[in-house]
């Protein structure tokens, strides 16, 4: 088999969105398609709806060459195609294909689903993650020294702060910096100031700084009352109503990194998501703490992928599929 040949499909299978990836034995990604038919959003209601997204995005791949599949995400939920009990922290990566389950296809094809991680210290509250544990492995993937330790912050609606050593993740907490940002802009009385107007990239860099630096000062439950100065502000005229949401952004990233920082702090920290959402965290991260990030990674979840079916004995980077 040659590093041309299709060793592995990948399906990275949200909650509004598909992605499947072609893959060669080495873990380079041939081929990538992308569909609408996230769990929420498939061809029709239930297991006949998962049966037809997964044809539509690669029952021609497999057609062509009947490898193994694996999938993470939000398939493997209560509303997904088979729920996956969740992996209890801490968790080594390598025992994510012990936790994994199976569903078959009606074309016979059989899906290894990947586990969500569950984080539930004593004496705290239980937290969890879906899909992020496949970025975290993809992520430090033939990095050494980064599953020797390191923060992994993975920033979105719900952002999540993993902790790694030893290749485990040891534990994680979950901010909801992205979903409180869009009820904000578009369900709050904050939002009805921001606007789309026109407005210089310093002056919105600026207000950006501006509410990082605020969330800097804030003292035990500061953050609703500083909130509110999103409003004052275009009131007053002191910022104009196309920097509010930069703002905005900025008191709330901020708050979200200095509490992560306190919690998560050692140790390399590594940046997964989108470029530009990560380089709004790189700027916070450094003018909080006057650290970089270690690295921004913009999609980890092939590699991920691709290491849960090697540490499943699906396929070998050495000799391809197994017989």
């Amino acid at each position: 088999m040659t590093d041309e040949q299709t060793a592995l499909i990948a399906l990275d299978w949200g909650t509004s969105s598909l992605r499947a990836f072609r893959m060669s034995r080495a873990g380079r990604v041939l081929e990538t398609r992308a569909s609408a038919h996230g769990i929420q959003h498939l061809p029709e209601p239930g297991v006949p709806g998962f049966e037809a997204a997964f044809a539509a995005i690669c029952g021609d791949w497999l057609e062509a060459a009947p490898v193994p599949v694996v999938a993470g995400g939000m398939v493997g939920s209560a509303q997904g195609w088979c729920e996956v009990p969740y992996l209890r922290c801490p968790a080594p990566i390598d025992a994510l294909p012990g936790a994994a389950a199976r569903v078959r296809a009606a074309n016979g094809h059989e899906i290894l689903l990947a586990p969500g991680l569950l984080f539930d210290p004593e004496g705290g509250t239980p937290d969890v993650m879906r899909g992020e544990e496949i970025q975290i492995a993809g992520a430090i993937a033939g990095r050494a020294d980064w599953q020797a330790a390191a923060t992994l912050v993975l920033p979105g609606t719900h952002s999540k702060w993993a902790q790694v050593a030893d290749n485990t993740v040891t534990g994680f907490a979950t901010y909801m910096t992205g979903e409180i940002f869009a009820v904000m802009r578009g369900h709050s009385i904050l939002g009805r100031l921001m606007t789309d107007d026109p407005v210089p990239d310093e002056a919105r860099a600026a207000a950006f700084a501006q509410g990082v630096a605020l969330a800097s000062e804030a003292g035990p439950g500061d953050l609703t009352r500083q909130l509110f100065s999103t409003r004052t502000l275009g009131l007053t005229g002191k910022l104009p109503g196309g920097a509010l949401a930069d703002y905005c952004s900025g008191l709330l990233i901020g708050h979200e990194i200095v509490s992560g920082l306190a919690a998560h702090g050692d140790g390399p920290v590594i940046l997964v998501g989108s470029a530009e959402l990560c380089r709004r965290y790189a700027t916070a991260l450094h003018q909080l703490s006057g650290r970089d990030p270690a690295a921004r990674i913009e999609n980890p979840a092939p590699a991920g992928l691709f290491r849960l079916a090697c540490d499943a004995g699906l396929i070998s980077p050495d000799t391809g599929v197994h017989p």
